[in-house]
């Protein structure tokens, strides 16, 4: 290896932006010359030989190190000038001061290394932007964070770390617990404090999940572009309306924008429609789900009928005219209220907001994606996935952190919804269904009126 100074390669009249010194590996007939080589080049690459027979990962951290070294180096020469370099007293700023020890960040681990000193001329001590870079602990907790979730146990970071031929620090298993704490929290709070005011928001879709016998209310949001974005999550004993209108207010307050009609698809729960009747009013179009309908009307049948009702009651909602699919809910109703009045008051109701998608005119693959709640349930399919691992649960701190791990984990994956093309249609339908132009009433001859509510007539 040759180590080249930048005086050698100015002399020769080639430019350089930084006084960084070049490394440069050579041949095995090249191998001759090392003994014409400075001691500290000759000690560098016998390091760095030792390394190689570790394997290439090693060879290249110990490479890596000696490059670190350089550009410490010359960023100090940069500041107070080279080594035992003349200058008068007016011009000098600082003066090298030796040599200290410190931590470095090399994949999961930290390694020591000796770093040049140098202090300014009234006694300061001269921060190196190099050395603030490569001490940053950020890409350490990016690791941990990646490990934890990809079910790596606290006490085996130190078994999976890479062979980089160099001991380390901070691999117990309590510097990764205390690096995934700090990592999870400062994630939990950007998703929970994030300004939503900048989200074109077309859908929300809230649902809740059971974590070790508390349940926890999430919610996504679909933008106008097709985008799917983790929006919020509360912590209470169940999915009660004050849980969730605490959940929808808190999204308002940082900026969430429904003003202009908002379509909000949730499971069927009179918690879930309380709580977004209340804080949204009549800007939001309620759609339920309604493979959450299906399961639940079958769910009272026995099961000899359970296949051929299910089969009717998804041809029902796949109906585009929404008039008629309702007709016909009513219609099988009707047949099951004899012997399975129970599973007919199930199908009855909230039966009018089973087809408020088909209301707005959409068909088509979007309407499929809209009318369910799958794209939630998928985020908290990986929520679960996530906090699965988790085996004792201290607090609902711990909770949440998790959860919320899991929901950003889960949009790292995320993909636009299927049918995005029509998401301008959607909006434009929202829009003219929760603000109609004429939100009057118009009274005829008997004193009755049609009262608009949520863009669709309805008789008072």
């Amino acid at each position: 290896m040759v180590r080249e100074s930048t005086k050698d390669t100015q002399q020769r009249g080639i430019t350089v932006d930084k006084k960084v010194p070049v490394v440069k590996i050579t041949t095995p007939d090249q191998v001759v010359e090392l003994a014409s080589l400075p001691l500290s080049a000759t000690v560098a690459m016998a390091d760095v030989a030792e390394a190689m027979r570790e394997g290439l990962l090693a060879f290249s951290t110990a490479a890596g190190l000696v490059v670190m070294q350089q550009m410490l180096t010359a960023e100090l020469a940069s500041i107070v000038g080279a080594k035992h370099t003349k200058q008068s007293t007016g011009e000098r700023v600082g003066n090298w001061h030796g040599s200290t020890r410190g931590q470095v960040v090399l994949g999961a681990r930290k390694v020591t290394v000796e770093r040049p000193r140098g202090r300014y001329v009234d006694g300061g001590e001269i921060d190196l932007d190099t050395w603030d870079v490569f001490a940053s602990e950020d890409l350490l907790r990016q690791v941990v964070v990646e490990r934890m979730l990809a079910g790596v146990a606290t006490r085996r970071h130190v078994d999976v770390g890479e062979p980089v031929g160099q001991p380390g620090k901070a691999t117990s298993k309590s510097a990764v617990s205390r690096r995934f704490v700090a990592a999870t929290q400062a994630a939990m709070s950007e998703l929970l404090e994030a300004d939503l005011s900048e989200l074109d928001t077309a859908v929300l879709m809230i649902d809740g999940l059971n974590v070790a016998g508390e349940m926890v209310v999430v919610a996504l949001v679909v933008c106008a572009d097709g985008t799917k974005v983790p929006v919020g999550l509360r912590l209470g004993d169940t999915e009660n309306a004050t849980v969730v209108k605490d959940l929808l207010a808190d999204l308002v307050a940082r900026g969430l924008r429904y003003e202009h009609g908002i379509l909000a698809v949730i499971d069927g729960s009179k918690a879930l429609r309380s709580g977004i009747a209340k804080v949204f009013g009549t800007n939001a179009l309620i759609q339920r789900c309604t493979l959450h309908k299906r399961r639940k009307v079958i769910d009272y049948l026995p099961k000899a009928r359970r296949k051929a009702i299910d089969q009717r009651l998804a041809k029902i909602f796949a109906t585009v005219d929404a008039d008629k699919g309702i007709a016909a809910a009513r219609r099988l109703a009707n047949l099951l209220k004899t012997d399975h009045p129970d599973a007919a008051g199930s199908l009855l109701e909230g039966l009018d907001e089973m087809f408020t998608v088909a209301r707005l005119g959409l068909n088509g693959t979007l309407r499929r994606t809209l009318t369910n709640t799958n794209c939630i349930e998928s985020m908290i399919s990986t929520v679960r996935g996530v906090t699965g691992r988790v085996k004792h649960w201290r607090d609902g701190g711990r909770k949440k952190r998790w959860i919320a791990t899991g929901m950003i984990e889960a949009q790292r994956s995320f993909r636009r919804v299927r049918g995005h093309q029509q998401m301008p249609d959607l909006v434009a339908a929202i829009a003219r269904a929760a603000n109609p132009v004429t939100p009057t009433m118009g009274v005829d001859s008997r004193g009755c009126g049609d009262e608009v509510v949520g863009g669709f007539g309805r008789r008072r």
